[in-house]
């Protein structure tokens, strides 16, 4: 059903952005979700999900995602499978604009989420979900008593390896510096570990398997030698980038580009809300981005009530 002026609009179709759908498609809000040509969210990127509540055999992330939209399209609301390109938050009502069309709304719900960055590398591209991740917490269970190695310096790349060492047999930090980046507690905890070891000034070239990770090439970035270390999987924590190249200008932003949240789920602009890793750079699961989706749906329709 097309209306000239929405109640809501969603930006976004992960664990956020799919649960605010269901909650305000209940709410007879009628939201338009503008799912993204790759829609889903990262969990279209993890092959088992096993801590996610109501599943005790674990679902694979696809599936987890299609069940959350088909929920959400039972109660009445509308997809666009593709990017939104701009929005306009400067007055009501609100514009978002897709290719060749602009939608008009008195809400908008921004769950686009943060993407992982990667090596680059077409194996690891080849091997993602079968031993290469950029989560420990959604993956590390699936990795007990085996040898792991992850990528990165920062802080990020040490909670990961110290999380792996609960099941991992060893974890080993490459690092292309001789120097960690990270806070000195977080180096400390590390260093003192004893299930975890480091391997300096070197870069990931490769990564070894067919079906599944077997090993990482490794180049030393001063002598140029090279070495195959044997792991069974491989985390990248260099990092994540959050979508909001499209917000700059429109809603504020931290230091990182996150977006920032006030009260609830707003964000500094009235009828602008927002939910998930879009926000939240600090748990980025996906019942954390569901219960966010919930919670901006709720405040959307508080907010609507008050300017009825």
């Amino acid at each position: 059903m097309r209306m000239s002026v929405r109640d809501v609009v969603i930006l976004g179709s992960g664990p956020a952005g799919l649960t605010a759908a269901i909650y305000a498609a209940r709410g007879d809000l009628h939201p338009l979700v503008i799912a993204g040509r790759q829609a889903g969210g990262q969990l279209m990127l993890t092959s088992e999900v096993e801590n996610f509540p109501g599943f005790p055999q674990g679902i694979m992330g696809p599936e987890l995602m299609d069940k959350m939209r088909e929920q959400a399209e039972r109660f009445g609301a509308e997809f666009i499978d593709e990017d939104a390109t701009a929005v306009d938050f400067h007055g009501q009502p609100l514009k978002v604009m897709t290719e060749g069309e602009t939608h008009e709304s008195r809400s908008v719900i921004i769950a686009t989420g943060a993407s992982a960055r990667w090596l680059g590398l077409p194996s690891e591209a080849r091997l993602m979900g079968r031993g290469v991740s950029a989560c420990a917490t959604c993956d590390g269970f699936f990795f007990r008593g085996k040898p792991v190695a992850v990528v990165g310096g920062g802080d990020t790349a040490l909670e990961e390896a110290i999380f792996l060492t609960k099941f991992a047999s060893s974890v080993t930090i490459v690092h292309r510096r001789r120097e960690l980046r990270g806070s000195k507690i977080m180096q400390d905890r590390a260093r003192e570990n004893p299930k975890i070891s480091f391997v300096w000034d070197s870069v990931v070239q490769d990564v070894l398997g067919q079906n599944h990770v077997e090993g990482v090439r490794i180049e030393n970035v001063v002598t140029r030698e090279q070495s195959d270390l044997p792991v069974q999987g491989l985390f990248v924590a260099i990092g994540y980038t959050p979508n909001t190249d499209i917000f700059r200008g429109q809603v504020e932003l931290n230091e990182k580009g996150y977006v920032k949240m006030y009260d609830g789920s707003r964000t500094n602009v009235d009828g602008v809300f927002v939910a998930g890793d879009v926000e939240d750079f600090h748990y980025r699961q996906a019942v954390t981005a569901a219960g966010a989706g919930c919670r901006a749906a709720m405040d959307a329709e508080v907010f609507l009530e008050g300017v009825a």
